[in-house]
């Protein structure tokens, strides 16, 4: 998508109604994980920053849904999330296939706990 959004609603909303249902959930479980995150628009797509700096971004896409930063865990969360990255800190999943909403959760958490550990 090439429009500029104003909110995460409108960016949603400009999506195909099936994928609609997959971004809201992303929203849902990225917000689980990080409730007081705040919800903005960077780079064009739906953002949640903490503590004034953007956290997570997500995007969809033709064919997957991304995630960006994503950051580094554990050999057993790199394992389970090795087969949705596509560069080091992105991942992405396929629109045609289940979405991973329990991953996504666990990713987010990690990305929170280690901005509080680093301040990065």
């Amino acid at each position: 998508m090439t429009k500029q959004f104003a909110t995460i609603d409108e960016y949603i909303g400009a999506c195909p109604e099936d994928v609609q249902g997959i971004l809201q959930e992303v929203r849902r479980t990225i917000r689980e994980a990080a409730p007081t995150a705040v919800e903005t628009i960077a780079y064009r797509m739906p953002t949640l920053t903490l503590d004034g700096r953007n956290l997570i971004h997500f995007a969809a896409w033709k064919t997957y849904i991304s995630l960006y930063p994503t950051p580094s865990g554990d050999p057993a969360f790199e394992q389970e999330i090795a087969p949705y990255r596509a560069a080091k800190s992105t991942v992405r999943f396929p629109l045609a296939k289940p979405i991973p909403y329990e991953l996504i959760g666990r990713l987010v958490a990690l990305r929170v706990e280690q901005r509080k550990d680093s301040g990065a």
